[in-house]
């Protein structure tokens, strides 16, 4: 689905999607994205592209993770590749991809390199504890944020409760493999949706 041409949230309505310049603003964008990633950027992302840059919806947003969730590798670098070729094709898609990751792959290289110094000092276990719970924290917050979208899905917002309670029952308490969820619970909903669509 294009992003050109695409109506504006209508909460929003005064201010319009509005589409990247150039190959070089998509790059600029998702370095600014990934820099600011500590843990995940995928609450750094809604903001960015969603509040910020106005590039998408959150209904859009959702949608577009959701394809870059089933692909396999990184939610996020899936994520910045589909949206760079929706906007320039192939140069877009290679554009996103080196603001996502070339200037945050030297830092890692970096860090990586300090950790292996630094790691059984105390600071630096407490440190990254810390960390690990804002990006928690983080996560939970763009979820909740997120949760308005579901109104507009297919299923309606009980039904996606019902299907997120699930998910999280199913991997957080019960320990169910990722894929195995992906496959049973989201053939499931996709069916499900699918139904909705068709009545």
């Amino acid at each position: 689905m294009s992003l050109a041409g695409v109506a504006a949230d209508p909460s929003k309505a005064a201010d319009p999607l509005r589409q990247p310049a150039s190959c070089g603003e998509l790059f600029r964008v998702f370095n600014r994205m990934s820099l600011q990633g500590f843990g995940g950027v995928l609450a750094v992302a809604q903001r960015e592209l969603v509040e910020r840059e106005r590039w998408m919806t959150r209904e859009q947003f959702v949608e577009t993770l959701a394809v870059s969730q089933v692909l396999p590798g990184p939610n996020i670098v899936n994520m910045s590749l589909v949206i760079g070729d929706r906007q320039f094709g192939l140069r877009g898609a290679f554009a996103a991809l080196a603001g996502m990751l070339a200037i945050p792959l030297g830092i890692v290289l970096a860090l990586t390199a300090l950790y292996a110094e630094f790691a059984s000092h105390p600071m630096v276990s407490g440190a990254l504890r810390g960390m690990g719970a804002v990006a928690a924290g983080l996560v939970i917050a763009t979820a909740l944020k997120l949760l308005t979208t579901l109104k507009k899905s297919a299923m309606g917002l009980p039904l996606g409760i019902g299907f997120a309670a699930i998910t999280f029952a199913a991997i957080a308490l019960l320990r169910w493999p990722l894929v195995w969820v992906l496959v049973g619970l989201g053939s499931v909903a996709v069916a499900t949706a699918w139904w909705r669509l068709g009545r």
